[in-house]
């Protein structure tokens, strides 16, 4: 009888150990890429892919592949200049609350590259696309697809459950 038990309780432990980490709504995430910038997310299971806010973003080549080159689009952002390859080129759709002859509206395409994120103490690369997002509270989304990554679970309740980042 004990060793039915150990055994199922083997067959239990990936289970349980699959168990996803909660985070409230908004956390902080750093960027070691990126100088090290820790920036306020909001985590977003709605979104596909996460987003970064940048400005000034310029594809170019670069021994035949494609790059990106850009500043961070924040507001204490200094103008360094960060380059990064581009891992694809996302389409993403707009929204509109209604379309003028029924047309629908064009997507809008953005690179996205892969970044390194620490959220608590976990580190991910994870894809982020790069677009302007000044005009928003958060400069970096989280979606659905990083939340994978990070193996994670939102309370919109809660807010920065996780610890300041330490990767």
């Amino acid at each position: 009888m004990k060793s039915l038990l150990a055994v199922l309780s083997l067959i239990a432990l990936p289970v349980m150990a699959a168990e996803p980490t909660l985070y409230g709504r908004y956390e902080y995430i750093a960027l070691p890429e990126i100088g090290g910038q820790v920036l306020k997310a909001k985590m977003d299971t709605g979104a596909l892919t996460a987003s970064l806010s940048a400005k000034d973003i310029e594809t170019f080549k670069r021994d035949g592949e494609d790059w990106v080159r850009f500043r961070l689009g924040t507001k204490d952002a200094n103008n360094q200049v960060y380059e990064h390859k581009i891992a694809r080129i996302s389409k993403i759709k707009t929204r509109s609350e209604e379309e003028e002859d029924d047309e629908a509206a064009a997507p809008t395409k953005r690179p996205v590259v892969d970044l390194e994120l620490c959220l608590g103490n976990v580190k991910r690369t994870v894809e982020v696309n790069l677009t302007d997002r000044s005009s928003f509270n958060y400069p970096l989304l989280i979606g659905a697809k990083a939340l994978r990554e990070f193996g994670a679970a939102v309370n919109p309740a809660r807010r920065f459950t996780a610890d300041k980042p330490d990767c």
